[in-house]
């Protein structure tokens, strides 16, 4: 509302079409009338991400289309803006109206708890996208003020700001400049910012998830994990399982499995696959290379998935050398797949990737890479050490004194050495 006030109203149609027809649903007395009640709601909510994320692009691929064939399609200019979060708020009341169709959670009849769902503030711009009935129950407990939910909540956030504006902030500049003009650095510099950009979003989105988390549990609400040290994955499934939590789990309950998951033969399990990566990819972006994105990534986990039914193999949990070598060997792809996500088109991706191994002659143009990697080491060893615990419940554990360094150090980076540029949440343009 502060950039668009109108723009309140997309989100009051979603939660006033969903609240309605949920209860519609619930009270419909054959299969065939809940389904057309759900097909509506889902119509409503896929119907606003397309006109609001994806009309421009529809229309420019559907003019490249008719151009050879001679037809002169005239584009019509929509100047719309997309709203923040759109994508976010309307997975998360979709979720809301399948669970009700399938008889696995109770329409709710109060619209305000209905609509705090929709419009939980600490979320709902960039995630978790959480289910009705674990954030619903939430919002419906009693809240007192606790000592627990301030300590922690706190701990959450100064983490997540640390993360966000000390890593994320300070590793984009760098970034920002290879990706601009690739072919004006050596090979290796090309390789860093490509390993860098990694760090940076993963920084950026489980910073922002971070304070999400903390900001809720001040007012007593516990929201979904949405990071599990995902540059730790020995897979790109293990990577999926790790990284962006909810949708992960979204994609799997409401389109994957609907689509048959892993019943059926072999060649309708690979197409199922390849439509959720697919999917996924568009669901980040209105362009091609988010699409190329997705599906690079279904083609590697479909890759692994052969290799390891071919040669029987199984990989084995905790710290061995064959593991460090997947995850060394996970990490690598999922970075030079990050290109495409990165890339503003498919020439721009073209050229960082050539530059990658064109230009061997390094030399060395002064310390200002030194602090990215630094903060982005730092962040590798901070998800190495908080492998199996959150950070608000590991400082938990240990000594005030300890604590309490903790959070000096961390303050005094936030305030001295965070990032100059003012760099909004990459996540916020989904």
């Amino acid at each position: 509302m502060a950039f668009i006030p109108e723009y309140i109203f997309i989100l009051f149609f979603i939660i006033l079409i969903d609240y309605l027809l949920a209860r519609v649903i619930e009270n419909a007395k054959t299969k065939k009338a809940k389904r057309s009640y759900l097909i509506l709601s889902i119509a409503a909510n896929v119907g606003l991400l397309v006109f609001f994320k994806y009309f421009t692009f529809i229309n420019e691929n559907v003019i490249s289309i008719l151009k050879p064939a001679g037809v002169n399609f005239k584009m019509y200019h929509l100047n719309v803006v997309l709203p923040i979060g759109l994508s976010f708020h309307t997975f998360q009341s979709m979720s809301y109206i399948i669970e009700v169709y399938r008889g696995n959670q109770k329409a709710e009849k109060h619209l305000g708890y209905f609509a705090n769902y929709v419009l939980f503030f600490p979320q709902m711009v960039a995630g978790p996208i959480e289910k009705y009935k674990n954030l619903g129950n939430e919002l419906k407990n009693e809240v007192r003020p606790l000592y627990d939910n301030f300590s922690n909540g706190f701990r959450l956030i100064l983490f997540g700001l640390f993360v966000k504006m000390v890593v994320a902030d300070n590793i984009a500049p760098l970034v920002n400049t290879v990706y601009e003009n690739p072919a004006a650095f050596h090979s290796a510099e090309v390789w860093l910012a490509v390993v860098l950009f990694s760090f940076q979003i993963y920084a950026d989105f489980y910073g922002y998830s971070t304070i999400a988390l903390g900001a809720a549990r001040l007012l007593g609400i516990h929201l979904t994990d949405n990071f599990k040290t995902p540059y730790l994955a020995i897979s790109i499934n293990d990577f999926w399982k790790r990284w962006h939590i909810s949708l992960t789990s979204w994609f799997r309950e409401y389109l994957y499995i609907p689509l048959g998951g892993s019943r059926g033969s072999t060649a309708k399990w690979v197409i199922t696959i390849l439509i959720v990566f697919f999917v996924s990819g568009l669901w980040h972006g209105a362009s091609w290379t988010f699409v190329v994105w997705g599906l690079l990534h279904g083609c590697f986990y479909l890759l692994e998935r052969l290799f390891n039914k071919v040669f029987n193999f199984k990989p084995q949990t905790g710290v061995t050398l064959l593991n460090c070598f997947l995850g060394i060997k996970t990490f690598l792809v999922v970075s030079l797949i990050w290109i495409f996500f990165r890339a503003e088109s498919f020439s721009k991706a073209e050229l960082v990737i050539s530059s990658l191994f064109n230009n061997w002659s390094f030399s060395f143009h002064g310390l200002h890479y030194l602090m990215p990697v630094a903060f982005a080491f730092i962040l590798f060893i901070s998800d190495a050490m908080l492998f199996r615990q959150r950070i608000d419940l590991w400082l938990d554990n240990r000594v005030e004194v300890w604590r309490w360094s903790f959070y000096s150090i961390v303050l005094f980076c936030i305030f001295c050495l965070a990032g100059v540029e003012s760099l909004p949440f990459i996540y916020f343009q989904f």
